[in-house]
């Protein structure tokens, strides 16, 4: 049976690519990641061939179908359409250029992908800075791993291992499209694989559990701007990321139904870096607000932060109520409470201790903590089932538990298991 816009819009990954026909040797590629490519199956010469269309859904179901009808055009007319949109790409530079492909790979990835503007542009900055000067003007299919290497290890020696780590990602990906799209036929960039160190990763400090009685202690004791100190108690509530917070605008607080909705993404401030960042995960990110929560909330509007009437930002720099607080601001508290943000906590730290400590309670569901902690689902086919499943009302007592766990502290140090269980849960130092 042919394919419907339905069935197309609905396909779901699995452990395998998967082939759905549509007929006349047309047919969707659904990969495990969950991308969706167009691909003509056909014979020329006496071999059988792939054509690939294009990537859904930057290229329809109709599109396709009009697309395959003019590649079996041009095979009933004795041309190959593989060599012809090879021909099509090269008759502007005389040669495909490895930039040429690298862009053609960045434009289709953005849509089909789905990613963020701001994300998109540094991945396109990455390989203008790092790849093209010395790569982008080589025919990519006369490369070589080595010549690959060349600018993976140019930021290896330069210490930044990550960007190198990237970068090799990057290539890898740019040169398997070049392979699908039947450009090249070896991808030289498999080769890459354990000629860089892997780049050493460090966990955002954060305290032991026993450490928070003191930690709530000194935010008790700061004597700083107040809206720093309850963007602090904030933060510790909701434990969301800095740019998450730090963006943040009325709009997105929900007081009647106690909860915050982080939107994938928001409208940009002028000469405000990353300032239109919302959800890292690009999709909404439901917060459900604890009475404590709501209650730091409803201060911050008895103060005379907002000018636009409930449309602003609700953490304003020091400066400029149109501009946010600084990225810096909460780190820079810390540091003035006596914690040494680069081994001891920080803003980011938060999350760990609050994520340490709803595991601990023995309470909660991995996918409900998951779900608050706005994590990526590793295992693209379970993703695929659990992408709509919000666990809303498990998280909405959880964020309630977390807050009065943290209120039991104030006193004296409360395990997370012990305050579950226990009706009392005496403080351990008593």
């Amino acid at each position: 049976m042919s394919l419907t816009d339905i069935k197309v819009k609905n396909a779901r990954p699995s452990e395998k690519p998967v082939k759905l026909t549509d007929g006349q040797g047309l047919y969707l590629l659904v990969h495990p990641s969950g991308s969706k490519y167009w691909q003509l199956a056909y014979r020329f010469g006496g071999k059988q061939k792939i054509f690939s269309i294009g990537v859904y859904p930057l290229i329809s179901l109709s599109e396709a179908r009009k697309k395959r009808d003019e590649a079996r055009k041009l095979i009933a007319e004795g041309t190959d359409p593989v060599q012809q949109k090879k021909l099509a790409r090269t008759q502007s530079t005389g040669k495909l250029s490895f930039e040429s492909v690298a862009r053609e790979w960045h434009k289709k990835l953005s849509v089909s992908e789905r990613w963020s503007a701001s994300h998109s542009e540094r991945v396109l900055n990455s390989l203008i800075n790092h790849v093209f000067p010395s790569t982008g003007h080589h025919d990519i299919t006369r490369l070589s791993t080595r010549d690959l290497l060349v600018p993976i290890r140019a930021a290896e020696a330069a210490g930044h291992a990550e960007t190198a780590a990237r970068l090799k990602q990057r290539i890898t990906a740019i040169m398997r499209y070049a392979v699908q799209e039947a450009i090249i036929t070896h991808n030289a960039a498999l080769d890459l694989e354990g000629a860089i160190s892997a780049p050493v990763r460090t966990h955002r400090p954060a305290l032991e559990l026993d450490a928070i009685t003191d930690l709530l202690n000194r935010i008790e004791g700061y004597q700083g701007r107040r809206l720093t100190i309850l963007a602090i108690r904030l933060t510790l509530l909701v434990f969301i990321r800095s740019s998450e917070l730090r963006f943040a605008r009325w709009p997105e607080i929900d007081f009647k139904n106690a909860l915050w909705v982080i939107p994938p993404e928001r409208e940009e401030i002028s000469d405000v870096r990353f300032s239109g960042r919302g959800s890292k995960m690009r999709t909404p990110h439901y917060v459900p607000l604890s009475r404590q929560a709501v209650e730091i909330l409803e201060e911050l509007k008895t103060l005379s932060y907002d000018a636009t009437d409930g449309q602003g930002l609700i953490f304003v720099g020091c400066h400029s109520i149109h501009k946010p607080m600084s990225e810096n601001t909460v780190n820079k508290a810390l540091r003035t409470m006596g914690y040494d943000t680069k081994s001891d906590i920080c803003g980011h730290g938060f999350r760990t201790m609050a994520c340490s400590s709803l595991v601990e309670s023995g309470k909660w569901s991995e996918d409900a903590i998951e779900r608050q902690m706005s994590h990526q689902e590793r295992n693209q086919v379970r993703a695929a089932y659990i992408h709509k499943a919000k666990h809303l009302e498990q998280r909405r007592l959880m964020l309630q538990w977390w807050a009065d766990f943290l209120d039991a502290n104030k006193n004296g140090v409360v395990r997370p298991f012990e305050f579950s269980y226990s009706a009392t849960a005496i403080p351990l130092n008593e």
